[in-house]
């Protein structure tokens, strides 16, 4: 414990110290027309930013700078497979991973001084102490982001890392659906209206076939239990004979395992750590329906034109879901509104750690598979 308090320390002085030397010696280079986004936050945050790449590249502001991306390791081959064409270099890591890895951080702050950016953006609305620190390490001329909450980083280190910026925007209560938050930043920015209307992938049409079970939701208790997904798998099961593949990462393979047990019958197909994000990207894109919690599937499976129920919570109501009405194909959802909703998933009701939240509890099996069956006749052969 000891140990892992002095690797934080070490850490913290890396994030907060070392940009200052590294400003000073900034000040005897020239900047290069190079610019750096900083989005390493789950896949399904990249989904919902992805698209704004293309626009940040063909803007009149940075049309003639290189750019590069600070990424998340989990989705390193979905933004290589979907937008090498937009990005000079890609720098991958796991921020997770580095809260007691100082020399890890050492090695990657000096990684990204050496890139000697002119301009740096963090267009996350809930930044991060990992994520602050390696825009101060850039020591770039301009390093944008939003003034933010301290959601993701507690007030005795955000007052801190706030000095790292050389603007801070302010993000209006009125926007607050995540991808509207990051159409606001790059306006901003940019200085000019932003014509993106909602996330997309530029896909193949193909015809769509099979129903996609995405169980998943980051941590269990954000998630439908398991056995409750078995038993909407074995009910729809009675109704069509459409294959039902249950998908996932390597993470959740073990529950994913449980629900597969439960089930009983032949056409479901256990695909869950064997699928690279962007084989899963091109699934959902081909399936009939998609059917899970909050995660990444539903995301992909609204920028595919996917039609998709989300069974969610109230940590971050329509913040990532539901989808506002102006965005099309984005998923129906199912939920139970409690008085206690947008907690940031700080949840005031004693859970253990493989409890479900309340909010997400509450919801049975009867009533999804009832909305599956009024909204989605189409996914039965008998209904």
């Amino acid at each position: 414990m000891a140990a892992n308090r002095n690797l934080f320390r070490l850490t913290r002085f890396v994030l907060l110290k070392v940009p200052y030397v590294f400003r000073l010696f900034a000040r005897f280079r020239g900047a290069k027309k190079k610019l750096l986004i900083i989005k390493a936050d789950a896949i399904g945050d990249y989904v919902l930013f992805r698209n704004f790449i293309e626009t940040i590249k063909y803007s009149g502001k940075f049309k003639n700078h290189e750019l590069h991306l600070l990424g998340n390791e989990i989705w390193r081959d979905l933004a290589l497979h979907h937008d090498a064409t937009h990005i000079t270099n890609f720098i991958f890591t796991r921020p997770n991973h580095l809260y007691y890895s100082p020399w890890i951080v050492l090695r990657l702050g000096w990684q990204l001084f050496k890139g000697n950016y002119e301009v740096v953006l963090n267009p996350n609305s809930t930044r991060n102490f990992i994520t602050d620190g390696f825009a101060g390490l850039t020591a770039a001329k301009h390093i944008i982001g939003f003034y933010s909450d301290t959601e993701g980083i507690p007030g005795k280190y955000k007052i801190k890392t706030d000095k790292f910026y050389t603007r801070l925007i302010n993000l209006p209560s009125s926007v607050y659906f995540e991808f509207h938050r990051s159409r606001y930043f790059i306006e901003k920015v940019l200085g000019e209206p932003v014509n993106l209307t909602q996330p997309y992938f530029k896909l193949p049409v193909v015809k769509r076939k099979g129903i996609l079970i995405f169980p998943g939701a980051g941590l269990p208790e954000r998630g439908w239990q398991p056995e409750r997904f078995a038993a909407l798998i074995n009910v729809l099961t009675r109704y069509t004979s459409q294959t039902i593949y249950i998908a996932g990462g390597s993470n959740e393979v073990s529950a994913n395992n449980l629900i597969t047990k439960l089930t009983t019958a032949n056409n479901v197909i256990n695909i869950t750590g064997k699928t690279t994000v962007p084989e899963l990207v091109s699934l959902i894109a081909s399936s009939a329906l998609v059917i899970g919690n909050d995660s990444s599937a539903i995301h992909i499976a609204a920028a595919t034109s996917t039609p998709s129920v989300c069974i969610t919570g109230g940590g971050h109501f329509r913040r990532f879901v539901p989808y506002p009405r102006e965005i099309d194909n984005g998923p129906f959802c199912i939920y139970q509104k409690l008085p206690c909703y947008n907690c940031n998933w700080e949840c005031m009701h004693q859970v253990t750690p493989q409890q479900t939240f309340p909010c997400i509890d509450e919801i049975d099996v009867e009533r999804v598979w009832q909305s599956l069956a009024v909204n989605y006749p189409f996914i039965s052969d008998s209904i």
